[in-house]
């Protein structure tokens, strides 16, 4: 006799049930996927067809070629030349970028940003997990909330006060150049500038910022410093970091897989919080013992106390204020410092000051008779500058500045993604995919928008044919500027600084600390390639683009110095 087998009750209930998740789990994936399809169909009906350059890389589109490349702004360059001044580039896995080149379009743009234009969310999730939700993570109405709450620490009158502490700093570094050159036999020393830009940065941030000292230039090493100082050594994990920034673009998620550098990137933002945590407590304690509440509140870290009330007006939560704090100490290690050699708090990525004191001294070292005529002008005008001097009784060592901010910010491109539908009007009418020609492009909400600021700053059509030249001339005279450029409207007509609501909060600030620096350096040194006029320099990436010297380890500038005499 057979005999048929009855499966139990609560067998029976385990199959239905398994059997309901996979059907949930497969109607759920097909939900999503025709979601998926029609975005995609809307934004390719209400999106321009642009022409641009062909995908490279099944995978990367022409992604991997910019960030590898040791002039993406070239590259740019040569796609407005032959597509138009806004054109279409493939990206990551079948994604597509609208870049702009046109200082209309870059204008319009700029007006809408933070609102019709957001941050992309790769970019959220690294600055979330490297600094935290304050300036630079947030949008809208937080990000107008805690910009406007730190304001009055970089107005005129409070980096006026701190222009004396820029000086210092400068004047600390030159004692210990001298001792470097008295100790040499030759009478000039080979010095790895980069490293005392670092040390003039992070001293005068500390000052000027939390009224404290880090000790940089005596000598003190500071844990931050150890962690800044490796990002960018290790050139093969800087390279399988723009792998997985790269993919992260199409799958946000793969910023939270443990690598070497999202290990160095959770180490940077906790120890960044631990100081910046200490350096609070400090403060709020020493508040009414060590300043007038008057005084205390116009400094940065006096202002972001003073957020912390229940009944401030422009309330920042515990969070935003220590995300203020990592921001105010990567922004003045990174960025001024490169500058200098090569010469954030910048609302964007980039940074807040201006990243250019490092090429400056590369830039003076490669043209002595830039660096003659800088000097010439400094010991002229005599005594040190005030901070009002230093803006307009300077013009030679203003245009030196301006000329290194133009030819090297600290970041070449921007990236955000349109929050609604848009139209962009055109300063000239470009070519369209489908060969008709039109003074305006349509964009879909979730289209991506490349500006690459650094192509901006060094285009022929846009600066004339000595734009790729270290020519500081050019802002000296009226017609030094091209009509074209005049109409960029940036600082200076310049995109370093960015524009519009996320405009550099701490230009004027990294602008008179560049120059301070500058023209101390300049008074008393002189400077030169260690192996020559035409030593090869290129960009290595750290937290932001560093300048090497080729050959070098690392990070390393090295430059002849000698006293003037």
């Amino acid at each position: 006799m057979k005999v048929i087998s009855v499966s139990s009750p609560l067998s029976l209930w385990t199959t239905v049930r398994s059997v309901g998740a996979f059907n949930i789990s497969c109607s759920f994936v097909a939900l999503c996927a025709l979601v998926k399809v029609l975005r995609a169909l809307r934004w390719r009906l209400k999106t321009t067809h642009l022409r641009g350059p062909p995908r490279t890389s099944l995978i990367y589109g022409v992604s991997h070629d910019l960030t590898s490349s040791q002039d993406s702004g070239g590259m740019y360059e040569r796609w407005a030349a032959e597509y138009g001044v806004a054109y279409m580039i493939p990206s990551v896995l079948g994604q597509t970028r609208i870049v702009l080149c046109d200082p209309r379009a870059i204008a319009h743009f700029y007006a809408r940003e933070t609102w019709t234009y957001v941050q992309t969310p790769v970019s959220l999730a690294v600055v979330e997990t490297s600094i935290g939700r304050g300036l630079l993570w947030s949008q809208g109405e937080a990000h107008r909330r805690q910009r406007k709450a730190l304001t009055p620490a970089f107005s005129n009158a409070a980096i006026r006060k701190l222009t004396s502490v820029f000086y210092d700093s400068a004047y600390k570094a030159k004692g210990a150049w001298d001792t470097v050159i008295e100790s040499s036999k030759d009478g000039d020393a080979v010095i790895q500038v980069q490293d005392w830009m670092n040390h003039i940065s992070l001293d005068t941030v500390g000052i000027a910022g939390f009224s404290h000292d880090f000790g940089s230039l005596d000598g003190k090493r500071a844990s931050v410093t150890e962690v800044f100082d490796t990002f960018g050594k290790d050139q093969q994990a800087s390279a399988v970091n723009q792998i997985v920034l790269l993919l992260a673009s199409a799958f946000p998620i793969i910023i939270k897989i443990p690598t070497k550098h999202s290990y160095l990137v959770k180490k940077l933002g906790d120890t960044m919080g631990e100081i910046s945590n200490n350096l609070l407590t400090r403060s709020r304690q020493e508040k009414d013992a060590n300043m007038s509440e008057r005084d205390e509140e116009k400094s940065i870290i006096g202002l972001l106390i003073k957020s912390e009330s229940q009944d401030a007006e422009l309330r920042m939560s515990e969070e935003e204020v220590v995300a203020q704090m990592k921001v105010v100490l990567l922004a003045g290690y990174e960025t001024t410092s490169v500058s200098l050699t090569v010469s954030l708090l910048c609302d964007n990525v980039c940074a807040w000051y201006s990243c250019d004191d490092q090429w400056a001294l590369i830039e003076l070292s490669r043209h002595p008779c830039v660096q003659t005529s800088l000097r010439e002008e400094l010991l002229a005008f005599g005594a040190d500058p005030t901070y009002d001097q230093l803006k307009a009784n300077l013009p030679y060592l203003d245009a030196v500045v301006h000329e290194i901010l133009r030819l090297h910010p600290p970041v070449g491109e921007f990236t955000r993604l349109a929050a609604a539908d848009d139209v962009i009007p055109l300063s000239e009418p470009v070519c369209t995919e489908s060969g008709e020609m039109t003074d305006s492009i349509s964009i879909a909400k979730g289209t991506l928008i490349t500006i690459p600021g650094a192509a901006i700053n060094r285009s022929l059509a846009i600066w004339g044919p000595d734009a790729k030249e270290f020519k500081p001339d050019r802002w000296l005279t009226e017609d030094g500027i091209s009509g074209k450029a005049k109409e960029v409207q940036g600082h200076r007509h310049l995109l370093t600084f960015v524009d519009g609501p996320r405009t550099c909060l701490g230009k004027d600030f990294a602008v008179a600390e560049f120059k301070t620096v500058l023209s101390v350096l300049v008074k008393n040194f002189v400077f030169e390639m260690r192996d020559g006029l035409d030593t090869p320099v290129e960009v290595v990436r750290g937290i932001l683009p560093r300048p090497r010297v080729v050959g070098e380890n690392g990070i390393e500038v090295p430059l002849r110095v000698r006293r003037y005499e």
